[in-house]
């Protein structure tokens, strides 16, 4: 192993400890155990629970990473809505690598805004709440000065997170953003093994149960590798171009097409907008809106529906933002390539969007699928799962990312260490 790859390897791991030492540093003035009860009992399928899971448990414990990445996602996610939707940020995405350096400049100005609106409604909303099984209250000396030192603290620890995200893609190996939600949703599966080793002390899972549900869950991670590397190959070609004496291009290519273009972004939107209800019910106390709450409950007939309707949706809404048919036409236009059999222009632009809508459709479904297998698990087995399908994506697909990215770096270095063995062969003659 090259000692750049090595280098940077060990930054990712040492930056990831630095996380997860941050993940156990409390904020003053709450009730640690009363707080631990509270999220156990109260915010089990709402936004909370799931920001507490892509926190690693930060959430859980009000740390200083209590708000985790989520806020610079949030951010990243506008500003690239924005892109589409403001011609002067478009301008600037194409001005090149100043015009990158500006919008990641206006994403951090973003991610302090949202954490701090985030972590002021996070502290007020924990005034005035107790836990459900001792009845403590969950702060122990509230008041003005508790919403701000809470917020203060939440939104640097924000920041710093953020900020390691950045020196985890600059320095170490794969994105740093996905890399963080990583940790935290792998810390979660200890609590998953912990569940299922009672449920099986307990009796209320056979030992058999728990092998066919170990090999069905490893055809879903399969499957789910598989899907994830799918792609629909479109056969290119290009022009001949003659330049004095020498001839470019006249080439075959291939412009691949992922079968789930919009990776995990319309589950997690779809989840958070079904869960803000539930969140905000959560909140009021009264018999109708616990009876509200149970009907968008993770594991209830109507939340899956409208989960599967809100990724079907999302995932048309992403892949239309994100991927233009009208742009891939022109740069295959403009670089001298065409679709055999198709005329270049509106025809090939009209091509690749029948094309995308397919795929989009099949993209969906296979993410639908996904995303409600775990409450057909939970109801089959009469188990406790821990994550559902959306964090079964993120931990695959950041797997694969981090690996095509490792897989890159050894190429490169045995690239250049064919280079400078041609060089002293070179010189040597």
């Amino acid at each position: 192993m090259d000692s750049n790859l090595r280098n940077r390897i060990l930054w990712l791991f040492g930056l990831i400890l630095i996380y997860k030492l941050g993940v156990h540093i409390p904020t003053p003035g709450v009730d640690g155990q009363a707080l631990s009860e509270f999220f156990n009992q109260k915010t089990s399928g709402t936004v909370f629970g799931l920001m507490n899971m892509f926190s690693g448990g930060a959430l859980e414990q009000l740390s200083l990473f209590g708000l985790g990445i989520a806020p610079y996602i949030s951010a990243s996610i506008i500003m690239q809505l924005a892109t589409i939707m403001f011609p002067t940020i478009e301008r600037l995405q194409k001005e090149g690598e100043s015009g990158r350096r500006q919008i990641s400049q206006y994403t951090r100005y973003l991610t302090v805004g949202i954490a701090i609106v985030q972590a002021f409604v996070l502290a007020s909303g924990l005034e005035g709440q107790h836990s459900p099984v001792s009845g403590r209250a969950l702060v122990t000396d509230g008041g003005l000065g508790f919403r701000l030192m809470t917020s203060l603290m939440l939104t640097a620890g924000a920041v710093f997170v953020m900020w390691l995200g950045e020196q985890i893609t600059e320095r170490g190996v794969g994105n740093g953003s996905s890399i963080i939600i990583f940790t935290g949703i792998a810390s979660s599966l200890f609590k998953s093994v912990s569940a299922l080793r009672l449920s099986l002390d307990s009796q209320q899972l056979s030992v058999g149960s728990l092998v066919i549900l170990a090999i069905v869950m490893v055809a879903v991670i399969a499957a789910i590798v598989f899907i994830e590397q799918g792609t629909r190959q479109v056969p290119i070609q290009y022009a001949k171009r003659v330049v004095g004496r020498k001839v470019y291009g006249g080439q075959d290519s291939h412009l691949p097409l992922k079968l789930n273009s919009a990776g995990v972004i319309p589950p997690i939107f779809a989840n958070t907008l079904i869960l803000f209800p539930a969140t905000i019910l959560s909140f009021v106390g009264t018999e109708w809106a616990a009876r509200a709450t149970q009907t968008f409950r993770p594991d209830g007939f109507l939340f899956n529906i409208l989960y599967v309707a809100g990724i079907v949706f999302f995932c048309f809404f992403y892949t239309a933002v994100s991927t233009n048919p009208n742009d891939l036409a022109d740069n295959l236009r403009k670089f001298g390539g065409y679709v055999p059999g198709v005329r270049p222009g509106k025809h090939t632009a009209d091509f690749f969007n029948t094309i995308i809508t397919r795929l989009t459709f099949s993209g969906a479904i296979y993410l639908s699928l996904i995303c409600v297998f775990p409450t057909i698990l939970i109801s089959l087995f009469n188990v406790s799962i821990q994550f559902g399908g959306t964090s079964l994506l993120i931990l695959v697909g950041v797997a694969l990312d981090t690996m095509s990215q490792l897989q890159a770096h050894l190429v490169s270095q045995n690239y250049e260490g064919f280079l400078k063995q041609a060089r002293l062969r070179g010189r040597r003659a």
